[in-house]
């Protein structure tokens, strides 16, 4: 089992301290110390104020902070949590996941969904009811423009004749968020991982996903993505699973390592090969505390 976090950028307002250069990397490092294998950031590049105002949360830009973190550490691997792909034209996209996986020293995961925010798609000037379309295309493009020259292809508002990219990655893993069917069939048929929404009944109303709350809604998703995996002629094997034991995390009460560990052998007896944790957001001391408190309970105790 890999372990990793997304950085506790998690409310609103936040603490200012997370914006900035220093925190990022004693965060980073941190949790290269304790034995995590990787970390992430969010992506709301144009939230509502609204949102922010019911339970959403701040954010830095994931490939620039992610960069920092690539120049901070030697190890980690780099995994936004998660990329909205419709967002951003994906020739944009696949020249920044390019540059910092080659920059990195092959240490990027690029991590997709078409994430729920109407009004950040209008502030971005996308069309939500074509975010599966968009979606689609875009995963081609990535492939496409990573390992051809003269790459061409005539997408939604954009038509691309011979294009020729450098940087070329050797290999930049794709995980697909999403806990829809249609999600695991992209990730049977071309993604390197599942990376699904821990979602309560409630939140997933909220973000318009299917709930999932633990490893017994977790369980049958599997058997549906086995399955597809299957009969698209590929093996499991290939495919990370991204998930959290959903316990409460080293700086709450109720946290147990030995639960979580006991949850870890579950998620790994069911496919599960990267597990999350909760960091808190209230100070960079608070953060780094709980990184080190969960690396040394959990993480070593597990390896």
């Amino acid at each position: 089992m890999k372990h990793w976090f997304t950085y506790p950028l998690i409310v609103h307002p936040y603490n200012p301290e997370f914006m900035t250069r220093g925190g990022v990397v004693r965060v980073a490092q941190a949790a290269e110390a304790a034995g995590f294998d990787g970390m992430g950031f969010t992506d709301h590049p144009a939230p509502s104020h609204k949102w922010l105002n019911a339970g959403g949360h701040d954010a830095l830009d994931p490939f620039v902070a992610l960069a920092v973190v690539a120049a901070a550490t030697e190890r980690l691997r780099l995994i936004p949590n998660i990329v909205v792909l419709p967002y951003r034209n994906p020739f944009i996209v696949a020249k920044s996941a390019a540059s910092l996986d080659v920059l990195s020293g092959g240490r990027f995961t690029l991590s997709v969904a078409t994430g729920y925010l109407r009004s950040e798609y209008r502030a971005l000037g996308v069309d939500f009811e074509q975010r599966n379309v968009i979606f689609d295309e875009a995963l081609a493009v990535l492939r496409g423009v990573w390992s051809q020259d003269k790459f061409a292809h005539e997408g939604t508002g954009f038509t691309a004749t011979e294009v020729t990219a450098n940087p070329k990655p050797a290999h930049v893993p794709i995980w697909i968020g999403g806990n829809s069917p249609l999600s695991r069939r992209r990730v049977a048929a071309q993604g390197d991982g599942w990376n699904p929404f821990p979602a309560s009944a409630r939140l997933a109303q909220t973000a318009r996903t299917i709930p999932l709350e633990g490893l017994d809604d977790l369980a049958p998703m599997l058997d549906h993505l086995w399955k597809q995996v299957a009969a698209a002629g590929r093996n499991r094997d290939e495919i990370d699973i991204a998930f959290s034991t959903g316990l409460p995390g080293p700086a709450e009460s109720g946290f147990h390592p030995d639960a979580h560990l006991e949850a870890l052998d579950r998620m790994a007896a069911i496919g599960v090969t990267w597990s999350g944790t909760t960091v808190p957001g209230t100070s960079i001391t608070d953060a780094i505390e709980a990184i080190e408190r969960y690396g040394s309970e959990v993480i070593r105790a597990q390896r």
